[in-house]
């Protein structure tokens, strides 16, 4: 077997995991030209909710961002998480701009896009595989773990083959709740192995308990790279400690073989960071906390405290296992779509309106009757027509690729946009993120009149 693979998630998912992704540029350059001595096999450093965050709370560009990172990080390959035909907002975007935005992702320094659909879809996944291809990347698909009565075995590797026939380099089983118990993940693995010579990478979280086992399991039945967080920032809803698992693979034929002088360094870096995160009360220690319900209710991490959140807007706090236990017979109501973004907030709201309504589907948000109706995409289970009549009546289901249903948009967002966007990056902000993207450019420009005058009163 060969050396088992690390990537390092503590700049995106780790981060976006346990501090909301409020971590500034400022926090990350210093360590970025020690992490580049690991000898990772790769660091995710954008997409998923860092895109968002930048723009909405850190008053940062992404694009900015990402071009800073790929300056000090040069020997090691820059990974990115993109929602397929959702790029990194929470509905499906024109081809036009899935294409244009994963070639400036590439040409500002990405060098692996995992793609994935929160309804494993594979027609959603066709124009982000195709022009991640087409641009020369690695272009890693990503199968969005879950359990249920259609969830097989088979299933997973129906999937996967079909993303390898669309061009996939490699597969990562995304298991975004932390659901993947250790013996399951070894006989998945030793399956998946058997149908396909694609590397399987094997991402999870360590909110049930389990995560770590799950990795041994996995890498004994050859599963080629995990994801891992340097400690500081690792476990409760995060993954799994780098260093921990780098030291126990050291005396297997799977050493990782990484620079443990470096992680130390690095670990050292991000304490205090971290402790500053806690007085701020950004890093609630809650997280950090394990919760076995997962593996019950098959609910992230983060969508536990989303469900807790709504419940205390509404002085209902009281109904949180009323909510819990709502949530899996939803998810079968709905055809057992996966937990993850934006699937999971849809479900979770749901849930709770049909607790505090006391009647189920009485109150129906627009998201989910666009579920329904099949503009995300396919549920992996027929829904029943019961609740279907419940949710959205007579109206008819479409069933071609949502995305055919939309027209190019790059041109109009850029004409709208043309008097504050200086770059197609502009454009393609505005286009995921209109109102926040306004704000920012329009901050932006206003700084640069200031820059400006200050310097012809100097000039002058």
């Amino acid at each position: 077997m060969n050396e088992l693979k690390v990537n390092e998630t503590v700049l995106r998912d780790a981060q976006q995991s346990l501090i909301a992704t409020r971590l500034k540029i400022d926090e990350i350059i210093p360590v970025l030209e020690n992490m580049d001595k690991v000898g990772y096999n790769a660091i995710e450093v954008w997409g998923g909710a860092t895109f968002d965050s930048c723009l909405r709370f850190l008053d940062e560009d992404p694009w900015q961002r990402l071009r800073e990172i790929r300056k000090k990080v040069k020997n090691t390959k820059l990974q990115m998480l993109l929602r397929g035909q959702n790029i990194l907002g929470y509905k499906h975007y024109p081809d036009d701009i899935v294409e244009k935005f994963i070639k400036k992702s590439i040409e500002n320094g990405i060098d692996i896009i995992r793609v994935f659909d929160a309804l494993n879809d594979v027609r959603n996944l066709e124009t982000s595989i195709r022009s991640i291809k087409n641009e020369n990347a690695h272009c890693q698909c990503a199968i969005s773990y879950t359990t249920s009565k259609v969830h097989t075995t088979d299933y997973y590797i129906q999937k996967i083959k079909e993303m390898e026939s669309l061009g996939a380099d490699s597969i990562c089983i995304k298991d975004m709740a932390g659901i993947l118990t250790p013996y399951n993940a070894y006989e998945l693995i030793k399956n998946i192995k058997e149908n396909t010579n694609l590397e399987i990478n094997l991402h999870t979280h360590c909110t049930s308990g389990v995560a770590s086992m799950t990795y041994m399991k996995a890498v004994e039945a050859g599963v080629d790279i995990i994801d891992t967080s340097i400690s500081p920032f690792s476990m409760g809803t995060s993954q799994p400690p780098t260093e921990s698992m780098a030291i126990t693979f050291k005396d297997s034929i799977r050493d990782p073989k990484l620079n443990m002088k470096a992680l130390e360094e690095i670990a050292e870096y991000f304490k205090p960071i971290k402790q500053k995160y806690i007085d701020e009360k950004i890093l609630n220690t809650k997280v950090l906390g394990t919760e076995p319900k997962t593996l019950t209710y098959q609910v992230p991490g983060g969508m536990l405290s989303n469900l807790l959140s709504q419940l205390q807007m509404q002085n209902a706090q009281d109904k949180y296992e009323e909510v819990l236990k709502e949530v899996p017979k939803v998810r079968a109501d709905l055809g057992y779509p996966p937990l993850v973004t934006p699937l999971s907030q849809m479900v979770g709201t749901q849930a709770v309106f049909n607790v505090l309504t006391k009647e189920r589907y009485k109150l129906v948000p627009k998201e989910i009757k666009d579920y329904v109706k099949g503009f995300y995409g396919r549920s992996p289970a027929p829904i029943d027509e019961d609740i279907k009549n419940k949710i959205i009546g007579n109206e008819k289901m479409i069933t071609v690729r949502p995305a055919d249903l939309l027209k190019d948009g790059f041109e109009v967002m850029k004409e709208e946009i043309k008097d504050l966007a200086k770059s197609e990056e502009d454009v393609l902000s505005y286009s995921l993120f209109p109102q926040v993207t306004t704000e920012f450019l329009k901050k932006r420009k206003a700084v640069n009149l200031e820059d400006e005058v200050c310097y012809i009163e100097v000039y002058v």
